[in-house]
This record gives structure tokens, C-alpha cells and sequence, in this order.
């Protein structure tokens, strides 16, 4: 059997430089995210991101099609990995976001991927600037004085935990598996993962025709148009430049939370978000300087 073929889609998205594709991505998943949260007294946390994986899950693979062909085949393991490190990542943030404000969840999140650029830095001077997004952490969590649910601040750090696994992983599957097939294939097992959690908590409330309308929407911005660029970056960048260029998440969420939300920016997480902002700046300087 014939391997799946680039799509089309994937062609196109090859010509645009890898680091417009992350940060287009990371503009539309915060929009994304922040419209889902109205979906909340609906249908929950769980119930709400569960709907909208499922329907990206749907599209997806409708627009893919990959084949379960024995390149798909042999590397099994880790696709169902990617599989549940997205379900992981998702399932958690979206607990934080009922718990504590946008920016200060979306902050604490990037503990993961920061921590994973520092891992593969050989460079002295990116864990000055590591450590500076760390204090920015630091700043949103309940041990320095802050008073955010601790329960929420431990969902972002788990996400962060499984966004760190998200990244490798879809750079392993990316390389394996030509055009979108990894990505369609692995949103998939997510959806089957989250499935009954999802079932579980929102019941039939799911099937609402208008939900499902917001939840297309939601699974567009959110879910579809970011995880589709972000996969086809994690393609050409290297583990260490990824997890430099989403520091500025936090900004993009606090900014988002603040807009669309009505969330007021803190000055503590004003703070929070200027040193991880200001740490991505310095390890993307230092990188260029090195060349």
C-alpha cells in the first residue's frame, strides 16, 4: 500500500516560514480558547473541551484521510502517546480556565515547554533567561502570596506536563508520518480518550444543535486552524526554538483573557507575563547571535 501522500493543505502550509505558522497558531488557539470558556455553564469544562476535540477529531479526518497503512502501523506506540498527550493537555487546561484567569492559567502552562527548551539548550546564558520565566511563573503561584485555586494551578502545570510530551512527540510523529496523517490520526485517539469523560460529564446536553454550532466554531479556532499549523512547525523546528517561541502564550492569553473575558490583568500577572515575555526575547536574541 502506497504511503499517505502530503495533502495539499500541508503543501501550502510548507512555504510559510515555521515561525509565522506557531505564532498564527498560537494567536488562534487563545481566541479559541477564550470563546470555548462561555461554553462552560452549559456544558462544564470537560463536557465543553471534550466537544470541541471531538468535532475537530471529525473534520480532520474528513479532510485527511489517512490510512492505516503499515507506516501507520509501526509506529503505533508513539502516535497513541501524541494521541494522549493532546486528551492530557487539553483536559487539564480547561479545569484550570474554570479555576483561575486565562493568562494566569495559560503562564503556568508553559512551565512545560519552557522546561523542555531548557533541556536541549547547551548554552549558558538560556537558563539566565529560563530563570527569569520561571520567577514569571513563580509570580502566579499561591506559594509567593498569590491567590489563585491551587487546584487550578496544579491543572495548569499538568497541562504544562503534557504540553512538554505534546511537543516532543509531535515532532517524532511528524517526522514519520508524511503530510497531516499524525496529526488527524492522534486528535482522533484524543477524542476517543475524552469521549466518555466528556459523556460523563455533560450527558445529552452535547447533542444540542446550538452547542454543537458554537462547538464547530470553537473546534475551528481552537482546535483545527492552530493544531494544524502548530504540527506542520513542530515538523521544521527544533525542540529547543519551539519551546522558546510559545513563551509568548502568556501575553497573547492575558491580552485575550482581558478583551474577551473582561478579566482583569493584575499587577502581579502583568509581572508574571512581562518576565516570560522578556525570557523569550532574550533566548531568541542570544539564538540569532550565535549564528
Amino acid at each position: 500500500m502506497k504511503p499517505n501522500p502530503p495533502s495539499t493543505l500541508s503543501s501550502r502550509l510548507e512555504k510559510i516560514p515555521a515561525v509565522v505558522l506557531l505564532m498564527l497558531a498560537i494567536a488562534s488557539l487563545q481566541v479559541g480558547g477564550a470563546l470555548a470558556v462561555g461554553l462552560f455553564k452549559h456544558l462544564g469544562p470537560l463536557g465543553t473541551v471534550t466537544l470541541r476535540v471531538s468535532i475537530a477529531a471529525v473534520i480532520l479526518l474528513l479532510l485527511g484521510r489517512p490510512r492505516l497503512d503499515r507506516q501507520v502501523r509501526a509506529n503505533w506506540v508513539p502516535l497513541a502517546l501524541f494521541g494522549l498527550s493532546i486528551a492530557g493537555m487539553n483536559l487539564c487546561i480547561y479545569q484550570a480556565f474554570a479555576r483561575i484567569p486565562f493568562g494566569a492559567a495559560v503562564t503556568l502552562e508553559l512551565i512545560g515547554p519552557l522546561s523542555l527548551s531548557v533541556l536541549f539548550s547547551r548554552r549558558g546564558r538560556d537558563f539566565v533567561w529560563a530563570g527569569l520565566a520561571v520567577l514569571g511563573v513563580l509570580l502566579l503561584t499561591p506559594l509567593t502570596g498569590a491567590s489563585p485555586d491551587p487546584v487550578g494551578v496544579w491543572y495548569a502545570l499538568a497541562a504544562g506536563v503534557c504540553w512538554a510530551a505534546y511537543a516532543r512527540l509531535g515532532a517524532l510523529v511528524g517526522s514519520r508520518l508524511p503530510g497531516g496523517a499524525g496529526l488527524s490520526l492522534g486528535i482522533g485517539i484524543a477524542a476517543l480518550v475524552m469521549l466518555p469523560i466528556g459523556i460523563w460529564s455533560a450527558g445529552a446536553t452535547l447533542l444540542q444543535p446550538s452547542l454543537l454550532a458554537v462547538g464547530f466554531l470553537i473546534a475551528l479556532a481552537s482546535t483545527v486552524i492552530p493544531f494544524s499549523l502548530e504540527f506542520e512547525a513542530l515538523r521544521r523546528l527544533p525542540a529547543r526554538t519551539y519551546g522558546i517561541l510559545v513563551s509568548i502564550d502568556p501575553a497573547a492569553a492575558a491580552i485575550t483573557g482581558a478583551v474577551l473575558l473582561h478579566q482583569p490583568l493584575t499587577l502581579r500577572t502583568f509581572a508574571a507575563v512581562v518576565c516570560v515575555v522578556a525570557a523569550a526575547v532574550g533566548v531568541t536574541l542570544t539564538a540569532q547571535s550565535d549564528r
